[in-house]
């Protein structure tokens, strides 16, 4: 790894650490040291069983060492206990209040500036990445904070009882980190990668869902259950290799820790039959030491031992902060306004357009200039990838100008206007979205308990509806599960025509419908405008530009 490489690394690693670790540091601290008060309590249960065997050895009561030791050690498990809950109190909810903190501030955000990721993108993090964090706040840190503190007290008490069992855990324990640290940069990599496949997993799974009608229509099932085979085997061979390195790292602690505390244990053994004479200070060990020491040997590999297993939880968290920083420094769209509930702009309807430029993705978008009084129907025309749909957010206040202005009820479109703007128009997106509730609460949004049988008529849904299983208490999923494409935006057009807007955006409503459903949507939209309503499409179906007052091009 360069020198470049790695500084980065390490910047983007204090950079995780300053946004997850550090609004939570103070609890994660108290909690780390209630840990290590509770490990430094182990010494003195070890010191009373090994008095208690070397006391009966010698022949002392019985009853009155079992008593007194058990007293001891009881009264320590439980401050333990008390310890330990408390601590994991405090890590859970430190670690609870970060993943929640994260998670509102991003559906807070995508909510209202838009970015290319897509939303099983957004749910992935959101759902599966985030509380992937948990484990490295709750578990890292104090693990940390045990191992810089917990073998040293060990190895001192080991070194106060035998110089010789001192040097065996000085040597052995600091292998373990070494080894340690070397694995880990494999597994951060490994977690970086998996973090990778399961979005891009999700992202599939999304589009074939969004687009199973279609496959089946084109007898293409054998080919995306194929492609989501290849993907899932993807994915599962990096869940493959971050298991590897881990089982690798865990491979190598124990292999350290089983010698070190054999050495102690044989070290010990011969010493007590008399068959090693060095090692010890004076006379050599008694009972009693030698079993405090085989107590405490294994407790000096403990903390590393949680550390091995957090390591592991911190590459975890590392790839997901990575994954929340990528989504950060992505090119954004901000909408105008705060999208609050807001009562209809004032005055009669009139939009116009006057030298609007949208910049989007780095690409400006040439709004053509145009006026649209209440009562009328204008088409935006041009070919796909133009601009038309871009244009269309903008005039709905969800895409901001670089240049040029938009009116609205004789008012420039601001941040002030938008909420009011919006709530007098309805918008009809080229792809369908169902919110998770029932269809009757989707098609009003308002809940003002409006028949929607009128408007079910108008957009000829009212049969749609009649065959789904649970009529208007059906939930048709984000994508519109259960009915066709045509069929959804037959429904997206009652919705809006339900809504009681004055000014309807239609985003292609006619697009790659067969010639009788695209009628009927025609026929809805021209319901609507002789209704009173004002309408603005963008299209490139002729029969329905030819149905409109006028149309405008947009130009690349």
């Amino acid at each position: 790894m360069s020198h470049d490489t790695e500084g980065a690394a390490r910047n983007d690693r204090q950079r995780a650490k300053d946004r997850i670790i550090t609004p939570v540091k103070r609890p994660l601290t108290v909690a780390g040291w209630l840990s290590v008060l509770a490990g430094a309590l182990w010494p003195i249960q070890a010191a009373a069983i090994a008095w208690a065997v070397s006391e009966w050895v010698d022949g002392a009561s019985a009853v009155q060492v079992a008593l007194t030791a058990a007293s001891v050690f009881l009264a320590c498990a439980l401050l333990r206990a008390l310890l330990e809950h408390r601590s994991g109190a405090l890590l859970f909810a430190a670690a609870n209040a970060t993943i929640r903190r994260e998670r509102a501030h991003l559906i807070d955000r995508e909510a209202r500036t838009r970015t290319s990721a897509g939303s099983a993108q957004i749910a992935a993090l959101l759902v599966q990445k985030l509380p992937l964090m948990q484990p490295w706040i709750t578990r890292y840190h104090v693990a940390m904070m045990r191992v810089s503190t917990l073998p040293f007290l060990y190895l001192l008490l080991a070194f106060s009882q035998s110089w010789a069992v001192g040097v065996t855990l000085l040597v052995a324990g600091p292998l373990i980190p070494v080894f340690m640290a070397l694995v880990g940069m494999a597994a951060e990599e490994a977690s970086k990668k998996q973090m990778q496949d399961i979005a891009s997993m999700n992202d599939m799974v999304m589009d074939r869902l969004s687009a199973m009608l279609d496959i089946r229509l084109l007898g293409a099932t054998d080919r995306a259950a194929q492609d989501f085979a290849t993907r899932a085997d993807s994915l599962r061979a990096r869940t493959m290799e971050v298991l590897k390195v881990a089982f690798l790292s865990s491979t190598v602690l124990e292999l350290f820790a089983a010698l070190g505390v054999a050495m102690v244990a044989v070290f010990v053994g011969f010493t007590l039959l008399g068959e090693i004479g060095f090692g010890a200070w004076g006379d050599g060990l008694t009972l009693g030491e030698g079993l405090f020491l085989l107590l405490i040997a294994p407790e000096f590999f403990q903390p590393l031992r949680d550390l091995s297993a957090a390591w592991h939880d911190r590459a975890a968290g590392y790839a997901v902060v990575a994954d929340l920083d990528a989504l950060d420094a992505a090119e954004r769209v901000a909408m105008l306004g705060q999208a609050a509930p807001s009562e209809p702009l004032s005055g009669p309807l009139a939009l116009c357009t006057e030298g609007a430029v949208v910049a989007l993705s780095g690409k400006d978008v040439r709004i053509p200039d145009f006026t649209l009084s209440e009562g009328q129907s204008l088409a935006l025309v041009g070919p796909s990838g133009v601009g038309k749909s871009t244009a269309l957010a903008a005039i709905a206040g969800l895409a901001p100008l670089r240049a040029g202005t938009i009116l609205v009820n004789g008012q420039p479109l601001t941040e002030e206007t938008a909420d009011a703007w919006r709530a007098g128009l309805s918008v009809v997106p080229q792809k369908p979205h169902f919110a998770d509730e029932t269809l009757a609460e989707w098609l009003d949004p308002k809940a003002i308990g409006t028949d929607p049988s009128a408007a079910l008529a108008m957009a000829g849904a009212s049969d749609i509806v009649r065959r789904l299983p649970e009529g208007l208490h059906s939930r048709l999923g984000e994508t519109g599960g259960g009915v066709s494409g045509g069929e959804a935006r037959r429904l997206l057009l009652a919705r809006a025509l339900l809504s009681g807007a004055s000014l309807l955006l239609a985003d292609e409503p006619t697009a790659d419908l067969d010639e009788a459903t695209a009628d009927t949507i025609i026929t809805a939209l021209l319901a609507f405008r002789a209704a009173g309503g004002t309408l603005l499409i963008a299209t490139h179906d002729p029969r329905l530009i030819a149905a409109m007052d006028t149309h405008v091009e947009v130009m690349a």
